[in-house]
C-alpha cells in the first residue's frame, strides 16, 4: 500500500500551518484503514475522517463511499479493528444512504458502539449525486435517532440559507460547507460575523485570492492548458457569485492561452466593479 505523492505533500504539517487539517480516508478495508492511521500519526495527526459519503459510480462500484452504508456489518468489522488496534480518533462523513434515506438509520446501532467524534451528514442519498433537493425530514430523523454529535451538510450556499438551516435544526451547532465555499469564499466570514453583507472591497480581495490560486497552480501543474482547465473548474463555481454566471463561464472556456485568460478575467472583474460601484 502506498500514499500518493500529492497526498503526501498536502499532508505535510509545514504546508498546513494556518488551518486545522483532518486527513480523510475512503476505504472498505480494515487493513487499508489501519495503514493510513499509522501514516497520518507518523506525521503528527491523531484524527482520521472516514468518507462514507462519496456518491460517484466509480466509488460505489467498489463498495466504498455511500455505497458502503448499506453494509452495517462490514462497517462494524472495520471500526472494531480500528478501535482495537489503534488509538486514532475517528470522525465520519456520510450520506443518508445510496438507494434510500433509511440506510443510514440502520448503521446507527453499529456506530453507537464506538466513540465516533462526529458524523457529518450530507442530506441526500448517493444516487442523487448533487441533483435534487436536500431531505430535511430525513436529516431530522437522523437527529432524533443518533446519539453522536452530528454536523449538517448540504446546500448551504448563502448566509440566508445558513440562517434557514440553523432555525430548522436548533440542536445542530456545526455546519459543513462544500460547494458553497468554492462558489463564495466570503461565505464563512459572513456566517461567522452574522451578516449577509459583502465587504466593500469584495472584488479587490477576490482578485488577490484568485491570483494567488492561479500562481499556486502554475507552480504545481504542467503547461498553461492544464492551469486554465483547472481554473475553469473553479470558475464554474466562482461565477455563481457574480452577475451573468453563464456568460462568465463561456468567456473562460474560450481562452486557450494564459494571456487570453488574464484578459478575460480582468474584463470580468472590471464589469463586476461597474455593477457594484
Amino acid at each position: 500500500m502506498l500514499i500518493k505523492p500529492n497526498y503526501q505533500r498536502d499532508l505535510q504539517l509545514k504546508n498546513n500551518k494556518t488551518i486545522n487539517v483532518i486527513p480523510q480516508v475512503m476505504t472498505n478495508d480494515a487493513d487499508e484503514f489501519i495503514f493510513v492511521v499509522k501514516y497520518i500519526q507518523s506525521l503528527g495527526y491523531n484524527e482520521l475522517n472516514w468518507n462514507l459519503g462519496c456518491p460517484y459510480p466509480m466509488v460505489i462500484n467498489k463498495c466504498m463511499g455511500s455505497g458502503l452504508i448499506s453494509d452495517p456489518a462490514r462497517i462494524d468489522r472495520i471500526l472494531d479493528r480500528v478501535h482495537s488496534e489503534t488509538n486514532v480518533v475517528v470522525s465520519m462523513k456520510m450520506r443518508m444512504g445510496y438507494e434510500h434515506c433509511g440506510e443510514i438509520l440502520e448503521t446507527f446501532p453499529v456506530l453507537e458502539k464506538y466513540p465516533i467524534k462526529s458524523i457529518a451528514i450530507h442530506a441526500r442519498i448517493g444516487k442523487q449525486l448533487y441533483k435534487g433537493g436536500v431531505d430535511l425530514e430525513g436529516f431530522q430523523r437522523c437527529v432524533d435517532t443518533s446519539k453522536h454529535k452530528l454536523y449538517y451538510n448540504g446546500d448551504i450556499t448563502t448566509y440566508q440559507k445558513y440562517v434557514e438551516m440553523k432555525n430548522r435544526f436548533p440542536g445542530i451547532d456545526h455546519w459543513m460547507i462544500g460547494r458553497g465555499l468554492i462558489s463564495d469564499p466570503f461565505l464563512p466570514s459572513m456566517i461567522k460575523n452574522e451578516t449577509h453583507h459583502y465587504p466593500e472591497d469584495r472584488i479587490e480581495r477576490f482578485s488577490k485570492f484568485h491570483d494567488r490560486l492561479f500562481t499556486e497552480f502554475e507552480q504545481t501543474l504542467t503547461g498553461e492548458k492544464h492551469v486554465i482547465m483547472k481554473m475553469l473548474s473553479y470558475w464554474q463555481y466562482f461565477a455563481t457569485a457574480f452577475s451573468n454566471p453563464t456568460k462568465i463561464v463561456k468567456r473562460i472556456k474560450k481562452t486557450k492561452k494564459v494571456e487570453d485568460y488574464d484578459e478575460a478575467v480582468a474584463l470580468i472583474f472590471e464589469q463586476e466593479r461597474e455593477l457594484v460601484y
